[in-house]
């Protein structure tokens, strides 16, 4: 218990006296628990004065996570010399009952499926150097009655296009300008968020990129991360229109072309042709070039990885693209398979830290519930560090035995009459501390 209060410290001056004791508690029955991540499991576990009531009061406390996870992160992680990027990514959470604040129905990826469940936007901060995300903010995303009727239009609207004759419809208005974008509900929830992580962090780091998914690769997403005086990447569908800018002799009469001639992706001038590497049989060829989609207002940063199986000709093809002109093409693919690392955040949080498990259905409960996971992520990697000295591949498994494994001890001496020597108490706690993991340090076990 002493170094996980050690890392508290960092963001002790952020919470009360009261909160901060009921937040080390939750924290070490987490890391001692066995079972799922839940108010009551949590109480099952922690020790000196932990309670059910103790965890209930901490998950109902207001909490400035925001500060929280921004605090440590300073304190344990940042390197100012090291170049970091904004990723963000939404995480659904399978969640039954009908009463959890934010509950309704969202898409998830792994099982490909709309299913019932909350939703959670979440932005980090990737060390571009060490590759590895660490989860800043999230949000949870709660659809206001306006913003469901809208999607229930725009579904029986798509419908609608189906089945109607081609042509403009009768009675229509001319579209807005690109340049007048107005952000739906959706990015509009995404941009205040982006704006309070950056108001969070200030001038500390120098931010130039936010990476999104496909989802995101549009002009009002474009525009969105524009606004912050930010550049977006992210990923164009495979069928994209693109074309170069005109280079023709203007005719002297209508409006000047904007367009050049649209080009064939998969037939790329030799021009634009930055990379080629053949593996496997497989032949990767990297394009770089400014070009137009008619659905942006300016031109865009477009890299095309473009591979051939030599054998059987097949190809396959991703268009990646950055607002920012200058981005070189390796760091752009760099920059969006970093993206992947929130993924990670994810599945720890899920797996280890309760996000998939936790039973709370009031907002501030759930808002806790879930950024305490976030929270655990970092903390559990702050703790991990001194076992990696010695041990590189040692896991949150390995962790959470250790923990285990020390509580079974520490529980067991109490009953002594007598306690044993200092040295012989160090070996006790070393060896129980070592059952049930998978990859052994051999260093003595703090005790609680």
């Amino acid at each position: 218990m002493a170094e996980i209060l050690a890392l508290l410290q960092n963001i002790a001056p952020l919470l009360e006296k009261t909160t901060f004791r009921q937040m080390s508690q939750a924290i070490y029955g987490m890391l001692v628990a066995s079972g799922r991540i839940t108010m009551l499991g949590l109480s099952r576990w922690t020790e000196k004065g932990g309670s059910y009531r103790t965890i209930q009061r901490f998950y109902h406390s207001v909490i400035p996570w925001n500060a929280i996870q921004w605090m440590f992160f300073r304190k344990r992680f940042l390197h100012l010399e090291d170049e970091y990027i904004i990723a963000g990514d939404e995480v659904v959470v399978s969640k039954a009952g009908k009463k959890t604040y934010g509950l309704d129905h969202f898409f998830s990826g792994i099982q490909q499926r709309v299913i019932a469940s909350l939703s959670f936007f979440t932005f980090s901060l990737v060390n571009v150097r060490e590759e590895r995300s660490y989860p800043m903010q999230a949000v949870q995303v709660v659809k206001s009655p306006e913003e469901k009727a809208a999607s229930k239009a725009k579904a029986e609207a798509r419908k609608a296009a189906e089945k109607k004759k081609r042509g403009r419809p009768k009675g229509s208005k001319n579209k807005i300008k690109k340049e007048e974008v107005v952000l739906n509900a959706e990015l509009l929830r995404i941009q205040k968020a982006l704006k309070s992580l950056l108001e969070t962090i200030g001038t500390s780091i120098n931010l130039k990129y936010v990476v999104l998914d496909g989802h995101f690769g549009n002009y009002p997403s474009a525009f969105m991360v524009e606004q912050v005086n930010l550049h977006l990447i992210s990923k164009m569908r495979s069928d994209v229109a693109l074309y170069p800018a005109f280079e023709g002799q203007y005719p002297g009469a209508g409006r000047p072309a904007k367009y050049g001639e649209k080009i064939k992706i998969r037939q790329l001038d030799t021009k634009y042709l930055k990379e080629t590497s053949t593996e496997d049989q497989v032949r990767t060829e990297i394009y770089q070039g400014q070009f137009h989609n008619k659905e942006f207002a300016f031109i865009l940063n477009v890299v095309v990885i473009l591979k051939t199986n030599l054998k059987t000709n097949a190809q396959a093809h991703v268009v990646l693209f950055s607002t920012d002109l200058e981005a070189a093409y390796d760091k752009i693919i760099k920059f969006y398979s970093l993206r992947f690392q929130i993924e990670f955040n994810f599945r720890d949080a899920k797996q280890y830290w309760g996000l998939e498990d936790f039973m709370n259905i009031k907002e501030t409960a759930v808002t806790n519930a879930a950024n305490l996971s976030f929270f655990m992520v970092n903390l559990s990697f702050a703790l991990l560090q001194p076992f990696r000295e010695k041990q590189p591949e040692y896991s949150i498994l390995d962790l959470k035995s250790h923990y285990r494994g020390c509580r079974y001890a520490f529980e067991t001496i109490k009953m002594l009459r007598e306690k044993p020597d200092a040295i012989l108490l160090a070996d006790i706690f070393q060896q129980i501390a070592r059952l049930g993991a998978i990859h052994s340090v051999f260093q003595p076990a703090a005790t609680p």
